[in-house]
């Protein structure tokens, strides 16, 4: 059985390759730019141009389950492809975003819902994997930490749990290998609510010195921000870490409850990756 990747590129979708190889499946890593994608040697890398809904079929021929990316450019396309392939589980990388309030519009949520939906309404069998934020987002206070700059935050005392992103991979492994999630729809988070304030600390522990928080307006945060992502998404966040500034974000499905094995934590997390925060 062959095992179609997308994102190959990607973090989350690098390990999976990684564990599928290692673990002696057959694995076909896909991108749209398949010549970037750093894969271990004997894994068989294609293109796959959502906007070339014709190339799928080559894509896609002898595989029986994909783990895909929550891309909805060509996916009604590419879930036809699927089912006339014989596609048997499709696993997908969602988000938690698809839980709230108007998820259909929702800027941080209309993607993952939009390809979810196309695959609801196919024939196969689906796995929606919908963490929650990521340990990883961290790297975007790495800037000012490693210039011996305080952070600036409007809501410094958000809760968050934030999950490690190896943990994902490990559940996607799962998910493609066995059975055991195979039509479920699972909220993944971290083993621990954390405000942005207690992550900063963990992460002063970890490069061994202050970082100092400094709390800003929406206002200024919304500009700063402005420079990195679309005005829409801006607010959708802001407004989400606005309202988790009141009580303990809940911890879901981890790879405790999942897989039997303790979650990664965010001290690990952080541990791993001092360089990103020191410039060194």
């Amino acid at each position: 059985m062959t095992l179609l990747i997308t994102g190959a590129r990607g973090r989350i979708g690098r390990g999976v390759i990684t564990r599928l190889h290692d673990a002696g499946h057959t694995v076909r890593a896909a991108s749209a730019r398949p010549a970037e994608a750093a894969v271990p040697a004997g894994v068989e890398t294609c293109a796959l141009p959502l906007d070339r809904p014709e190339r799928f079929s080559t894509a896609l021929e002898g595989i029986r389950r994909i783990f895909l990316y929550p891309e909805p450019a060509g996916v009604h396309e590419l879930v036809k492809a699927a089912e006339a392939a014989g596609v048997e589980h499709v696993v997908l990388l969602s988000s938690s975003s698809v839980l709230g309030p108007d998820a259909e519009t929702d800027p941080l949520a209309s993607h993952s819902h939009e390809v979810e939906h196309a695959l609801a309404g196919s024939s196969l069998t689906c796995t929606f994997l919908r963490p929650d934020a990521f340990a990883s987002n961290s790297l975007g206070w790495a800037r000012p930490i490693s210039r011996s700059l305080p952070v600036q935050l409007a809501y410094p005392d958000a809760h968050i749990a934030p999950i490690h992103p190896e943990d994902i991979a490990d559940i996607a492994f799962e998910a493609l290998t066995g059975d055991s999630l195979a039509g479920r729809s699972v909220t993944l988070t971290g083993p621990e609510s954390l405000t942005f304030r207690t992550q900063l600390a963990v992460l002063s522990e970890a490069i061994g010195r202050a970082i100092p928080v400094e709390r800003i307006s929406r206002e200024a945060a919304e500009r700063q921000m402005a420079a990195f992502l679309p005005a829409p998404v801006v607010s959708s966040l802001l407004d989400l870490w606005s309202a988790a500034r009141h009580g303990s974000a809940a911890v879901a499905d981890t790879t405790e409850t999942l897989l039997g094995r303790p979650a990664r934590t965010y001290a690990q997390w952080a541990s791993e990756n001092t360089r990103a925060f020191t410039g060194s």
